[in-house]
């Protein structure tokens, strides 16, 4: 993983959403936030199983939150404007979620509950649909490189689809990172052409992370994990103009993808990437947007952890793992938190929360008051 991801950390970093927020909610108001003036601005996706901790924000903040997301966790910056014509003082929650099977232990999924036998689907799906592509490469590639011995020689046999330099898209292989390059012009010569492969002397380097005692003529041995992110790269023909767009989330995901691919979770590491890249991003918008300007204004990202409901449970049990944040207040100073001073201040804050609103009476009042009527 590249160093940049690897400073994300979520072991020890997370905590359930019905702490994460009235926390946040405190943090604010410690900051010269105004109760009953906050106006909360969500930047999730669209899936059902970002609709708890909506609803814990509504509790909280008092009021349900403005919608600043796009499918995968993307910002809608050009709804900066209009969010700030909504309230006196501003906070804006982005997170990119990944899915989380408890009973198995694996991420990427989560239980549907108004599906037929309640079956577990890809969260987030959109992530994880923008991952087949790049995963079927890399498992083609894991499987169609592989060692062997050539008259007693340690080689590596490369399939020639992997070789050709013009192909638009696809894996590219840093060959020198894998075969010792031949004399003619630092080209890698082959050691030995098949009729669809062709097979190459192993590099030092490499052959450090091979068990070449294991190694028979005529066996094929697949690279398999052998190959890692350090000796390829992506090529995707992906529109560079689409941003916030259909293809917004996979240019967010670009430079990490080799990593993305070989993490032992990748729908967890390409959430972690994405909430990295977003963060940046939107943070450099909202420096440039005049409607926030000496405004008081939090902007927090993070991943949310979705945890498959159990029997008998109808939401998930959420978890927020924070990354950073940007704060502003209304004389124009700004900070930039990082995540282990923000996840200590977050921990600073009470989890009671005296400005919450019980929803089931503010309901149950709304429909107990007098109709109103409208006239046409």
């Amino acid at each position: 993983m590249p160093h940049a991801m690897a400073d994300f950390h979520v072991a020890d970093h997370m905590m359930r959403y019905s702490q994460f927020v009235p926390r946040l909610y405190n943090l604010c108001k410690s900051l010269g936030f105004e109760a009953g003036r906050i106006m909360p601005s969500r930047a999730f996706c669209s899936d059902e199983s970002q609709g708890y901790p909506i609803i814990l924000i509504a509790k909280h903040f008092g009021t349900f939150p403005f919608n600043h997301g796009m499918v995968g966790g993307i910002v809608a910056t050009d709804r900066h404007g209009p969010h700030a014509h909504h309230g006196k003082d501003l906070v804006i929650i982005q997170a990119s979620h990944v899915g989380y099977d408890p009973e198995k232990q694996e991420w990427g999924t989560y239980r549907r509950l108004q599906m037929d036998s309640e079956v577990l689907t890809s969260a987030c799906g959109k992530i994880c649909g923008i991952l087949d592509w790049y995963q079927n490469e890399y498992r083609f590639a894991r499987e169609n490189i592989y060692f062997t011995r050539l008259d007693g020689t340690p080689i590596i046999v490369i399939d020639n689809q992997l070789l050709n330099p013009d192909r638009k898209q696809g894996l590219f292989l840093r060959l020198d990172k894998m075969v010792i390059a031949g004399d003619l012009g630092g080209q890698s010569e082959p050691l030995r052409v098949y009729s669809t492969a062709k097979g190459y002397r192993i590099h030092s380097e490499l052959l450090k992370h091979i068990n070449t005692s294991e190694l028979e003529e005529g066996k094929h041995t697949p690279i398999g994990e052998v190959l890692t992110a350090d000796m390829f790269d992506f090529r995707q023909q992906i529109s560079d103009e689409d941003e916030e767009g259909r293809s917004h989330l996979e240019q967010n995901l670009g430079f990490a993808m080799p990593a993305i691919v070989t993490a032992e979770s990748p729908p967890l590491a390409a959430a972690l990437a994405n909430t990295q890249v977003e963060f940046d991003r939107a943070y450099r918008t909202l420096l440039n947007e005049p409607e926030y300007q000496n405004r008081n204004l939090m902007f927090i990202a993070g991943i949310n952890i979705d945890i498959s409901p159990q029997p008998g449970q109808l939401f998930p049990l959420t978890k927020f793992v924070p990354w950073a944040a940007f704060v502003q207040n209304s004389d124009g100073d700004r900070i930039t938190i990082e995540q282990d001073e923000l996840l200590q201040r977050l921990l600073e804050q009470s989890t009671e929360n005296p400005d919450k609103i019980n929803l089931e009476e503010a309901i149950a009042s709304m429909e107990q008051a007098e109709e109103v009527k409208v006239r046409l």
